[in-house]
């Protein structure tokens, strides 16, 4: 079986690219594309590839620029100067309190911000002191593939107190204002059931504007008709005197919470899509199958390894026998009682300097020996030094008094 794996894998993922191929050919009908995806770079229906490019032709001596930094950490705009645009286009402007003071501190020096969304977080929504009504579901119906239902849309002029509809078949997005603050809020535009859904907030020496149609600055929209000239209208709010204008990429991309409406993962993705569906199916099976040919282990059996020797002992014990063996019973003693007296200085840390009574007792105290043994221990390593031989029942009781001083302590 293992052999035949490889050339099994193989002919699978030929057959699966076969099928991919061949059904790719036969679907020749174009599906649309209603992903809403916000970003400059889709020329999808829902991308803002159109709004972006655009900005170049309705400010051709501005500098058009993109930011994909939060406010305060900003590239390309500066937070002590005045005369700059932040345009916002997202599904959900959610800043933080301290991103949002620091939106605020940029408009009172004397810039601009526009935001455009259908729903804005708890501190924006504090800012501006008005309330916005959320249509029930509202991303489960359009994040998610809800029907097209038709966006309407109008814009304030100033000097013309007629309003001009601009409409299009694709999805759109109830969101409006209600119980507004008309001390600090301008009315600019409203939605298809005349409620004010574009404001403009005063703050310092700048604007905030609060737009809550995000698909009005979609491609879909833009193109539709001459729906371009409601885009031109809206931005032409903005302060003559900007300099610049940058596009924001970071709310786009911030993370929505915990929310449960923001389902545009990559697997759901995969599943919109029947060739992309076929082709994470078959990279499945494949590893599956890879995974079953190769269960059967490899390598070798490894080993057993023996526990290591204490080859210290040993050399200890050559050593001891081939002393003993020459007959240097006293030099022998020696080596014996020097090992012991390391033993206790590693072991016990006591000091082996002086073998006197108080080394007795802390080493009877530490260890448990008796305290004859120990004595007789310490008298004959006090003596061997004096004697001029030791004979062999001397280094037999020497021995017999090390050994069982070991084995208690």
């Amino acid at each position: 079986m293992k052999k035949y794996a490889p050339h099994i894998l193989v002919t699978v993922v030929l057959i699966a690219t076969a099928l991919l191929l061949l059904t790719g050919n036969n679907d020749k009908s174009h599906q649309f594309d209603d992903r809403l995806s916000f970003n400059k770079a889709d020329k999808i229906p829902y991308g803002m590839y159109v709004a972006y490019h655009a900005l170049n032709d309705l400010f051709p001596e501005l500098k058009i620029a993109t930011e994909k930094k939060k406010p305060g950490e900003w590239d390309s705009l500066a937070m002590y100067e005045s005369n700059q645009t932040f345009l916002s286009v997202v599904p959900q402007f959610n800043p933080d309190e301290q991103e949002m003071e620091k939106l605020v501190d940029f408009v009172r020096l004397g810039n601009d911000v526009f935001i455009s969304s259908w729903k804005v977080s708890f501190y924006a929504e504090k800012f501006i002191k008005c309330d916005i009504y959320y249509p029930g579901m509202l991303y489960d119906q359009y994040l998610s593939g809800g029907k097209a239902d038709s966006l309407i849309v109008s814009v304030l002029q100033p000097g013309n107190p007629n309003r001009t509809v601009y409409t299009y078949p694709g999805r759109s997005g109830d969101s409006y204002f209600f119980n507004i603050d008309t001390l600090t809020s301008t009315v600019l535009g409203y939605n298809r059931s005349g409620k004010p859904n574009f404001i403009h907030l005063r703050a310092g020496k700048g604007n905030l504007y609060l737009h809550l149609a995000p698909l009005a600055f979609s491609n879909y929209f833009l193109l539709h008709k001459k729906n371009l000239d409601y885009y031109e209208k809206i931005l032409s709010y903005l302060s003559p005197t900007t300099k610049k204008i940058v596009w924001d990429e970071y709310f786009l991309r911030k993370k929505q919470g915990d929310s449960r409406d923001n389902r545009a993962d990559w697997f759901s993705t995969f599943l919109k899509h029947k060739s992309l569906a076929a082709a994470l199916l078959t990279a499945m099976l494949a590893l599956l199958l890879f995974v079953l040919s190769e269960m059967r282990r490899k390598q070798r059996p490894i080993p057993i390894i023996a526990k290591p020797k204490n080859d210290s002992m040993d050399f200890v014990k050559t050593i001891g026998r081939l002393y003993h063996d020459k007959g240097d019973h006293r030099n022998l003693s020696k080596k014996m009682a020097i090992f012991f007296l390391e033993y206790v200085r590693n072991r016990y840390k006591l000091s082996t300097t002086t073998l006197n009574d108080e080394f007795i007792t802390k080493l009877q105290f530490k260890t448990g020996a008796e305290e004859s043994e120990i004595r007789e221990i310490v008298s004959f390593i006090n003596n061997v030094d004096i004697v001029q031989s030791v004979n062999d029942k001397q280094l037999a009781y020497f021995h017999k008094l090390l050994e069982s001083f070991y084995k208690k302590a």
